[in-house]
């Protein structure tokens, strides 16, 4: 059976090339691993020539950095999205980020790497670092939020690392499979909650 191709070159003629080749790398990545497709492989997934990439990125290289960049956009998006279904400044807005985070882990392993990785990314890492910020500050607002700050202060960054390192930490213990080989079940979602409640002081002004 042939590949399914992620669109039809009509895509292209619109516009899409950008966004059809990351989808197509991602889908790529995930299937093989960073290091397992060429830009061919990329361009017969999206079903243009392979002539086509060259147009915005330099090398698979600049593509890779590109779905890097994409996924951690599409990481604080999830975030942001998860907080907003929850009273906001509160430890369930803030659970809810750190599931996300994790659940994006567990659905793209391979992406997931890639947005953290250094090798891949050599010249660009200050550019992908900036994105990074973007995505972190969903969860510095949410921990202001919480501890009743009105801007992005030192208190508020010393209080919402942990956090970070917490569901970080799970993340590549998850996809690394290295839950399985505990003594005892272990669910996810709780274990973050728990953790929020542990890892941050109370409330400022207190929850009711």
């Amino acid at each position: 059976m042939a590949k399914k191709t992620v669109q039809k070159k009509s895509a292209y003629h619109h516009g899409d090339l950008h966004g059809q080749l990351v989808a197509a790398a991602r889908s790529l990545i995930e299937e093989h691993g960073p290091d397992g497709f060429s830009m061919s492989d990329a361009c017969r997934l999206a079903g243009v020539s392979t002539a086509a990439p060259y147009r915005h990125f330099a090398s698979k290289q600049d593509l890779l950095t590109e779905v890097a960049k994409d996924g951690l956009q599409r990481l604080g998006a999830q975030m942001e999205e998860n907080a907003s279904q929850h009273p906001r400044g509160t430890i369930e807005s803030i659970s809810a980020i750190g599931r996300a985070y994790v659940n994006f882990a567990l659905r793209e392993p391979h992406t997931f790497r890639l947005m953290f990785s250094t090798r891949a990314h050599s010249g660009r890492i200050e550019e992908l670092k900036e994105v990074g910020r973007a995505s972190y500050g969903v969860l510095l607002r949410e921990v202001a939020r919480y501890t009743g700050e009105h801007n992005i202060t030192e208190t508020v960054v010393r209080n919402a690392f942990p956090l970070w390192t917490q569901v970080h930490g799970l993340s590549f213990l998850a996809i690394d499979g290295k839950l399985e080989v505990t003594a005892f079940p272990v669910n996810i979602d709780e274990s973050i909650l728990i953790a929020t409640e542990r890892l941050l002081p109370p409330p400022f002004p207190p929850q009711t």
